[in-house]
């Protein structure tokens, strides 16, 4: 017996360790807080003031530029609103245009911004074709396509021409102009004179 006895302590000490160490790592854990598993909401994780992000071709050359007084990213759908938003435009080969708005949704890397809330896009009258604007309460821009497009009710001045419709897609490569459901169109005579003298610029309105 007691050959025995050491054994039994010995086991009965070990046994002893091990609930003890269950019991204190069972404690430790119920006694420290756990972060729950992070939920993925619409809400702002990082934002900037007074900023100016610059996109360049293969080249280096700057193509794209946006601008505003307020930026918040959204981390759920990897979208950036931006506050008085300014874009501009410069593809090799096509004239300039500048775009604003009260607000901007920047989405899809970067390849679509949707301006709303007076939003209005420019393009610079170039050798060929007079200035192009066009305002509507939201003008969808394709950066990289250099395309503008909405669904919305749009105004379409083009020259001394004037072009009210409700839904507008405009083509900077192309210079091609479409107007949807157009309801008031009002075409200078001086800007069809000019269009028969120089390379005419495409423009299509659909009913």
């Amino acid at each position: 017996m007691k050959d025995r006895l050491p054994s039994v302590v010995a086991i009965v000490l070990l046994t002893g360790l091990v609930i003890g160490t269950w019991w204190a790592a069972d404690y430790a854990q119920k006694a420290v807080p756990i972060d729950p598993p992070r939920r993925i909401t619409h809400e702002p994780d990082h934002w900037a003031a007074d900023f100016v992000l610059i996109r360049s071709d293969e080249q280096g050359m700057a193509i794209n530029r946006l601008e505003g007084t307020y930026l918040e990213h959204f981390p759920d759908d990897d979208s950036y609103e931006i506050q008085q938003a300014r874009a501009i435009g410069q593809q090799p080969g096509s004239p300039l245009t500048i775009a604003s708005s009260d607000v901007a949704v920047m989405d899809q890397d970067g390849s679509r911004v949707v301006m709303s809330g007076n939003a209005h896009v420019h393009r610079k009258e170039d050798a060929e074709n007079r200035a192009l604007d066009v305002k509507s309460d939201e003008l969808t821009i394709l950066p990289d396509d250099d395309v503008v497009f909405t669904d919305h009710p749009a105004l379409v001045v083009h020259g001394n021409s004037t072009m009210n419709g409700t839904g507008m897609r405009y083509d900077n490569k192309t210079r091609q102009l479409q107007v949807y459901s157009a309801t008031d169109v009002k075409i200078s005579g001086q800007d069809t004179q000019e269009r028969r003298q120089s390379a005419p610029e495409r423009t299509k309105e659909q009913p």
